[in-house]
């Protein structure tokens, strides 16, 4: 008999973040199980659905009773279960006894050292009511949940305490205990809107069931579904855009559909756990508290109460109107309106108080009382850490050719902003609200923003810092907190990173890489290393995080397409100049789609090899050698050495003017005289002078054909 088998525990609210997270593993567990058992089929397909009240699963075509089974159990090695004589061992003899055979029952698997003794046993199967209920605790205890609880005298643990079990298999109440319930088919429906308990009377009327008479919505993604839906409507309506996603970005937010912005949204997953029968609602504040920056409205309606706010879908300015998700549909919601309304205003007045009190007091007069701030116990305070930047800020706007008072008047000012009420309350704003204040201070628009975005990017996708001043102050900052916490031993270790440095190195390579500039990563990493006081950091400081940042640059790249021969060949010539890999990428790759290009790449390899294998021997000869052309006595390396002073002035054209393409593709005429030279010439003669000129021509056509990449790492 095959049917839908339904678990469904009822409970207190459970937590609304990570209710989802618990549903799909409660279900998995359990299906899992039962698949390993041989209860399902391939058609067995398994549901998972969860409240704020309720984890439950459905899954479909569950038989009753297992099929007899021949269950394969694995023993000892032969060599180990089998002594001098060939008689069995203490370990082989304790393995029979455990599964019930004798050693003429026993077969072999595997070959040589491998080789081990196999039990095949004959079981008989059992019913679906014998194992429910281990299956059941089995997943409970694999939830992911930090901390359990015990409530009232029991001495069972749950994440919250728990009221009801229902397991049903079709119509039919599988008997299990559970938590110290007693399973059953009666469960509860919404908290306020349904008084009865609610019966189930078959699996596959659950969720039918639940919504009819018990006025919850049992799917998580359903419920997500008409909570985006019902948002969509009123904010249209309100002629409006919602908000629901944590990283507050406007420009990225217009451009996004409904459904990118729902999938982006952590305070839609929240309140989808939050609520079992979803309704929205629109609510006002007064006009008079937009005067706040709008970032900081938005984080206390999200944060604080849940809400999400509305910005004018023309101007993106945000509205005093957000919307409300309810966990009540009523005919009249004047109340549910008004109390959250009420709520609200304390909040808002807050962030209003915060905002007027801070601008009592400049930037520039908190920059001291930074030295009262802890930065690292191994790296000195916030104001020792604000000078290193601002050093090494107007280090790289000479550099740049910046305005270096701007650059260090921004990287002065741009941590002052951590001293203030509003960034105490909504750490989130740092960077933000400190525009705001430089801004009211009276300082420079370009240093106000460059306060801001000089946190930028700060995440995945995210803007690049703007403008020169601000991408000055974002290197000298990104560069001292990795060079800094990796030179106090901070390294990232597995999918550890405490202080972010995977996320600080790919914001230094993205705005060296994407804005371009023109600077050397090597030089950044030692300027900023000697920036520290002598004995501060590890000696080897720049170097060691030199190569965590190109690991990270090969990630990087491999994300846009390139192929690992073609990064490798570029970074192998690159010294530093990251601002330059993606062109002779792109080069590269163009160059790699030519059929001659192996066959380019392979014979530079040779001239590498040669190079390579005899360099103790011709290293001190050719270093301060001349190349004559007077001592060249063969054809082929006459032909070589003319094709290349032919070839080298287009080459060297297109290489300065940024064409990589066209100077890889230049090459190609060289192909048959090189084949041509390794054919005929022996590099290594007997004449030293001979093998002396030779390898100074090999070493001429290393550095041609090298120029953007070395081309010998594209070959097979």
């Amino acid at each position: 008999m095959r049917e839908s088998l339904l678990i469904e525990l009822l409970t207190e609210e459970l937590p609304p973040k990570v209710l989802e997270k618990l549903s799909t593993t409660f279900a998995n567990e359990v299906n899992n199980a039962l698949s390993e058992q041989a209860f399902l089929n391939e058609s067995s397909v398994c549901t998972p659905y969860c409240t704020p009240r309720r984890l439950a699963l459905i899954i479909t075509e569950v038989v009753l009773q297992q099929p007899d089974r021949i269950v394969e159990r694995k023993g000892p090695a032969v060599n180990a279960g089998l002594d001098a004589e060939g008689k069995p061992t203490k370990a082989l003899e304790g393995f029979m006894r455990s599964a019930n055979v004798t050693q003429a029952q026993l077969q072999r698997m595997g070959e040589g050292k491998a080789e081990c003794f196999v039990a095949r046993i004959e079981q008989k199967g059992k019913s679906l009511d014998e194992y429910v209920q281990d299956f059941v605790i089995q997943a409970l205890r694999k939830l992911p949940v930090p901390k359990l609880m015990r409530w009232g005298d029991s001495e069972h643990q749950f994440v919250r305490p728990v009221h009801g079990l229902t397991i049903l298999h079709g119509k039919r109440v599988v008997a299990a205990e559970v938590l110290g319930l007693t399973s059953g088919n009666v469960t509860s429906g919404h908290r306020f809107m349904c008084n009865e308990p609610v019966t189930i009377a078959h699996a596959d009327d659950y969720e039918a069931t639940l919504a009819r008479d018990g006025r919850v919505v049992a799917s998580f993604a359903q419920r997500r579904e008409s909570i985006v839906a019902r948002l969509d409507q009123l904010a249209e309506q309100n002629e409006a855009i919602w908000v629901g996603h944590a990283n507050f970005d406007l420009e990225k937010l217009l451009s996004m559909s409904n459904e990118e912005r729902s999938v982006l949204s952590t305070l839609l997953d929240e309140v989808t756990g939050l609520v079992e029968w979803p309704e929205v609602y629109v609510g006002e504040f007064e006009q008079e508290f937009l005067e706040v920056p709008q970032e900081c409205l938005i984080l206390t309606m999200q944060q604080n109460q849940k809400y999400f706010p509305l910005l004018d879908a023309s101007t993106g300015k945000l509205l005093n109107k957000f919307l409300i998700v309810s966990n009540m549909q009523v005919s009249d919601p004047h109340h549910i309106i008004e109390g959250n309304q009420r709520v609200v205003r304390p909040r808002l007045s807050d962030a209003r108080f915060f905002f007027n009190q801070d601008r009592k007091q400049k930037l520039e007069a908190r920059v001291a009382k930074l030295g009262n701030v802890v930065y690292h116990n191994k790296l000195g305070t916030q104001l020792q850490r604000v000078e290193r930047i601002t050093t090494l800020a107007g280090t790289i706007a000479r550099l740049l050719e910046a305005d270096k008072g701007k650059v260090e008047l921004t990287a002065r000012l741009c941590k002052a902003d951590l001293l203030t009420d509003m960034v105490g309350e909504f750490p989130e704003l740092q960077g933000i609200i400190g525009r705001y204040y430089a801004f009211h201070d009276g300082e420079d628009l370009e240093v106000a923003n460059a306060i801001e975005t000089h946190y930028h990017p700060r995440f995945a996708g995210d803007s690049l810092p703007m403008g020169a001043v601000a991408c000055c102050v974002a290197l000298a900052d990104k560069l001292e907190t990795i060079v800094g916490i990796y030179g106090v031993g901070q390294v990232p270790t597995g999918d550890k990173d405490p202080f972010g440095l995977r996320r600080q190195a790919l914001g230094i390579l993205r705005i060296l890489i994407e804005t371009p500039y023109d600077l050397s990563l090597p030089a950044l990493l030692k300027a900023t290393a000697d920036n520290f006081p002598a004995g501060m950091l590890s000696a080897t400081v720049a170097t060691d995080v030199e190569g965590f940042m190109m690991d990270r640059m090969r990630g990087y790249l491999r994300e846009r397409s390139f192929e690992v021969s073609q990064i490798e060949a570029v970074l192998a010539v690159l010294n530093g100049r990251l601002h330059e890999a993606m062109p002779r990428l792109q080069g590269v790759r163009t160059f790699a789609a030519l059929a001659v290009a192996k066959d380019l790449a392979a014979a530079n390899k040779r001239v590498q090899n040669i190079m390579r294998k005899n360099q103790e021997e011709l290293g001190a000869l050719i270093a301060n050698a001349v190349f004559d052309p007077a001592l060249m006595t063969d054809d082929a390396e006459r032909n070589l050495h003319q094709s290349m002073m032919d070839i080298t002035p287009f080459a060297q054209g297109y290489f300065s003017r940024g064409e990589y393409g066209q100077n890889l593709k230049a090459l190609v005429t060289l192909k048959p005289f090189i084949d041509d030279f390794f054919d005929q010439v022996m590099v290594m003669a007997e004449d030293q002078k001979l093998r002396i000129n030779r390898a100074l021509l090999l070493k001429q056509l290393g550095g041609l054909m090298n120029q953007v990449a070395d081309i010998s790492k594209l070959a097979a």
